[in-house]
């Protein structure tokens, strides 16, 4: 089996695509049950690439439309999950725009080229964690869960790093 980003093909020439693939976590044979579904996508030109790994089905997963003025100008629809993962590409990484605003402690990724948004960063004392635009995804039309509007204007900056640490997705950026 010869395996690539964003799909696998078999011996016998079969293609599966990233979006119908099923990751199994833990052990059938001894009982433990978990499942992470895979999502991919990027931005329109092709230059970020995006693997989103989600514990629950994309039918249960819970989004949010953040009140701020940037996602509120990108008409965003995003979600994270404590226990998946994701994982960020770019062919060129000169053409990718990391933008902050308001605090400054995340760091939003957007296209140069194409002017995509495909998701936040941040750097946490659990490690590097992400919220992902679901509408960046090819299969973006599986979340049929309303968002949910959120505003944390509020927010101290200690509270905001505590909750991204905790609440938001596990990233590796492939640099």
């Amino acid at each position: 089996m010869w395996r690539g980003r964003g799909f696998r093909i078999f011996a016998d020439g079969t293609d599966i695509s990233l979006l119908q693939r099923v990751l199994r976590l833990g052990c059938p044979a001894c009982g433990q049950e978990g499942h992470l579904t895979e999502h991919h996508g990027g931005c329109h030109c092709c230059n970020l690439e995006v693997l989103l790994r989600l514990s629950q089905p994309p039918e249960h997963t819970l989004l949010r439309a953040c009140s701020c003025s940037f996602c509120r100008a990108h008409n965003t629809r995003t979600t994270s999950d404590p226990d998946g993962s994701v994982e960020i590409w770019a062919r060129d990484w000169s053409l990718v725009q990391s933008y902050r605003f308001s605090s400054g402690t995340a760091e939003f990724l957007i296209c140069r080229n194409c002017g995509v948004y495909i998701g936040a960063v941040c750097d946490t004392a659990a490690g590097i964690r992400a919220v992902i635009n679901i509408n960046c995804l090819h299969d973006l039309a599986a979340f049929t869960r309303q968002p949910v509007s959120v505003d944390h204007d509020q927010e101290t900056i200690e509270d905001r790093l505590a909750r991204r640490a905790t609440n938001w997705t596990p990233a590796t950026l492939h640099q």
